[in-house]
């Protein structure tokens, strides 16, 4: 398939991606008034993730773009008197707001379900502690348009441990309480999981298997947006 073909491809779907997931912030922060009283919390928590995951991926996107604009990937920006890849740097921020993405939602499956802190809601929000501290190590080697291997399958390890732990504790309480929102958004994180973890192991070897980028990040779009229908006041929100 042509590269240029291809970089142009995600660079329209990109700026798509980021036009609906702020609009979906948008539309979160209008309608908050419409939010029950006892899923306030909740809601609160669900868009300060998504104002997070938004911004962040404004940063990874918005480098990118600007990178196939400029003339590629191997485009560089001066930071602090170093050169650096804009897609490097842009992977740098959407992986620390993405690790605070999942952190927040720890707190979004206690609020939703009246939960204390536990031994797996503990380990989760050490892993993205761990993952933060790891990704500030020189040998991520950020100046770079293609993460080195194997310290981007390290960096990953504990972003694995915070989405499976994080689907085990919602599809349990989702389940058991006959939450349909929340079933919907566990099979959704599944779904970017599911399409993620083989760009991790496979990407570097086969660089078309990037693309699965691509359905990854519909299945966030689709998080916000079952989210904003059940907590919103747009849909009855199936929790006894």
């Amino acid at each position: 398939m042509n590269p240029t073909l291809i970089a142009w491809f995600e660079t329209i779907f990109n700026i798509l991606y980021l036009i609906i997931i702020w609009s979906i912030v948008y539309l979160m922060i209008k309608s908050m008034a419409s939010v029950k009283p006892e899923d306030r919390r909740v809601a609160d928590l669900i868009l300060l993730a998504f104002i997070m995951l938004a911004a962040g991926d404004t940063g990874h996107v918005g480098f990118r773009v600007l990178a196939t604009l400029l003339g590629g990937a191997g485009t560089e920006a001066m930071i602090l008197g170093t050169p650096m890849s804009l897609i490097g740097l842009g992977m740098l921020i959407t992986s620390y707001t993405v690790t605070f993405f999942y952190m927040l939602f720890v707190y979004v499956w206690k609020a939703r379900y009246n939960q204390p802190d536990g031994w797996l809601s503990t380990l989760l929000l050490t892993a993205g502690i761990i993952r933060l501290i790891f990704m500030a190590l020189p040998g991520n080697e950020w100046g770079n348009s293609v993460p080195p291997y194997p310290m981007s399958l390290y960096r990953n390890i504990p972003l694995m441990i915070q989405g499976i732990g994080l689907l085990g504790l919602i599809f349990h309480y989702a389940y058991k309480t006959d939450d349909t929102t929340f079933k919907r958004i566990g099979w959704m994180i599944t779904v970017s999981f599911a399409f993620y973890i083989p760009v991790i192991l496979f990407a570097r070897q086969i660089p078309l298997i990037g693309m699965l980028m691509i359905p990854k990040t519909v299945a966030y779009l689709a998080i916000a947006w079952i989210a904003y229908r059940g907590l919103w006041g747009h849909t009855k929100n199936d929790t006894q």
